[in-house]
């Protein structure tokens, strides 16, 4: 073996196709683009066109729905609030709110606050301030020696009813 027996593997290296450059080179005249059309001009992307036929993204079936009036709450389970005290990044003795919940790490997003989820069990007796629990999670808090106040953030949909009402009530009055 010398230095001048060096050189790459057969195929390593392949030479670039250099389009439009003579017939001899088997991509000329045309440049591999076909005859005539909107694709043999220049600047044309046709992103999911598929000549007339029915895109595929038109095709499949749409799924979900996105509630513009859904609440935004960051769920939060009673097994994790009680492993959150017994690592002391949580005081049992001061009250649980979105605040504290969020400065533990407990709580992420929820611009409308905090929902109580009453998956795993706690042993704390703990002050909770929360926009919204389920019954379960209230039982257990209780069951505990605790207490869960749930203030609601905003209006309810029913209290803005029954305003409306009373405000279209007055109109007609006068």
């Amino acid at each position: 073996m010398k230095l001048t027996d060096l050189r790459d593997n057969p195929g390593a290296r392949k030479e670039r196709i250099r389009v439009g450059r003579g017939i001899g080179s088997g991509k000329g005249k045309t440049g591999g683009r076909g005859q005539k059309g909107q694709k043999s001009r220049s600047g044309v992307a046709i992103k999911g066109f598929e000549g007339g036929q029915m895109p595929l993204h038109m095709r499949l079936p749409k799924r979900g729905f996105n509630n513009p009036f859904g609440k935004d709450y960051a769920e939060v389970n009673l097994g994790m609030i009680q492993k959150f005290i017994d690592a002391k990044k949580l005081d049992a003795k001061k009250d649980i709110d979105h605040a504290a919940l969020k400065a533990a790490g407990l709580a992420r997003g929820g611009k409308d606050g905090v929902r109580l989820l009453g998956k795993g069990e706690i042993k704390a007796k703990a002050k909770f301030i929360v926009a919204g629990a389920s019954k379960g999670a209230i039982e257990a808090v209780e069951k505990a020696g605790g207490s869960v106040e749930v203030i609601a953030k905003g209006e309810s949909e029913a209290e803005k009813k029954a305003k409306r009402t009373e405000a279209n009530k007055a109109k007609k009055s006068k």
